[in-house]
């Protein structure tokens, strides 16, 4: 049950994505807004929590980045203020997750989004989400324990999904 608990199952309606505002966004007090458009969305929010990520916790969520020159400068954005981590759960959380967000260059994002309309510069885009089912996992994993991952079932389910 703890796998479940961390990763969701991949395209059903237990889908589990990890989003972090990063500091820019929790400086701007985007907190609320980004919460509510997912939660507007249907989504469920099940995991969250506001920290201060160590330089070794961003260095390992971005280590598939380690090997480009903006590396250093990105662990060291990430770690310059409080970020919010959360899970989110439900049907495609991942893909429509990312959507929402908008491309990570801010001037290619669709107004509309999260960083169509709140951000200017890549380096300060407000939000990372996941990018695929098997990051979502590891994120997750990395950022939570099983036992702070909420498993329970919002009264508006059935107004979500039909099923």
């Amino acid at each position: 049950m703890a796998d479940f608990k961390i990763a969701g199952t991949a395209g059903t309606k237990t889908e589990r994505t990890f989003l972090a505002i990063k500091p820019d966004g929790v400086q701007r007090a985007l907190i609320g807004e980004i919460i509510a458009r997912f939660e507007k969305k249907g989504f469920k929010l099940v995991g969250l929590k506001m920290l201060n990520a160590t330089k070794e916790q961003a260095e390992t969520h971005y280590s598939d980045l380690s090997d480009k020159p903006f590396f250093k400068g990105l662990v060291e954005y990430f770690i310059s203020g409080p970020i919010v981590a959360m899970v989110w759960e439900g049907q495609d959380v991942i893909l429509t997750g990312r959507k929402m967000l908008g491309a990570t260059k801010p001037s290619d994002s669709a107004p509309g989004t999260i960083r169509g309309d709140f951000a200017v510069q890549v380096g300060r885009n407000i939000i990372h989400g996941s990018d695929g089912a098997e990051s979502a996992a590891k994120e997750i994993a990395h950022w939570f324990k099983p036992e702070e991952i909420a498993d329970f079932t919002p009264a508006i389910t059935a107004w979500v999904y039909e099923n």
